[in-house]
């Protein structure tokens, strides 16, 4: 199994599965893939912030494949929970394009569900994003501020789920996880880059690193992972 120009965001999260699934179980707790979700993220921002495309580029996608372990981990259908928190509108406005800057809307609304509109593709929900969420409104440095406070929160909720264990902790946590991944389109859409085409490329041949699946990276190697 390969990720296609084509894929869904499941196919994307079987794939990370198959390759990542069965190394991560062995040597990774949920903290230690949320840890490594960060660290890839952060370093992406560098990029970001010392103009240094490839660096970011890169960084992101190896943040965005570790989150993908993480919904497999907890066994969230990523797709579902985007689509629930972004109905091809902004989640808290209700609207497409957002609005909430120049109508300053200061209570959440409820967003109207037209199933019609509902992305099939990784690359049709990116579009969606871009819609939502136009790259021209906001700099590519206010994206990667705004995808890092959205990893704390979505952290914060995984805490606090962890240690109580309630059902409606559990719902925040995937509430989290649709803002963090709808974050992460907003950079990439401001870096103008196809993520569906750039993870094809990068995956072409299971793991990007060892090229086995499942990965057979060690350890050691991950730990001193420097991109």
């Amino acid at each position: 199994m390969l990720i296609s120009i084509s894929c869904t965001i499941k196919e994307c999260q079987n794939f990370i599965e198959e390759v990542y699934g069965f190394h991560n179980d062995r040597h990774f707790s949920l903290w230690d893939m949320i840890s490594n979700v960060e660290r890839f993220a952060m370093r992406g921002l560098k990029g970001i912030r010392k103009n240094d495309r490839e660096k970011a580029r890169l960084n992101l996608l190896i943040s965005l494949s570790w989150f993908l372990s993480v919904m497999n981990r907890l066994h969230i259908d990523l797709d579902e929970e985007v689509w629930n928190r972004f109905p091809h509108l902004c989640s808290y406005c209700a609207a497409c394009p957002c609005t909430c800057k120049e109508e300053k809307v200061l209570k959440r609304r409820k967003a109207p569900v037209n199933m019609k509109n509902q992305p099939k593709t990784l690359g049709q929900f990116q579009e969606m994003f871009e819609a939502i969420y136009p790259h021209e409104k906001r700099t590519i440095d206010h994206a990667g501020v705004h995808l890092a406070e959205e990893l704390g929160e979505f952290s914060e909720a995984i805490l606090k789920f962890r240690g109580e264990h309630k059902d409606d902790h559990f719902n925040e946590v995937k509430i989290e996880a649709a803002d963090v991944f709808s974050n992460m389109m907003g950079v990439f859409n401001s870096m103008k880059i196809d993520l569906a085409k750039e993870l094809s490329s990068m995956f072409y041949n299971n793991c990007h690193e060892c090229h086995k699946a499942p990965c057979e990276c060690s350890f050691e190697f991950i730990l001193k992972y420097d991109s």
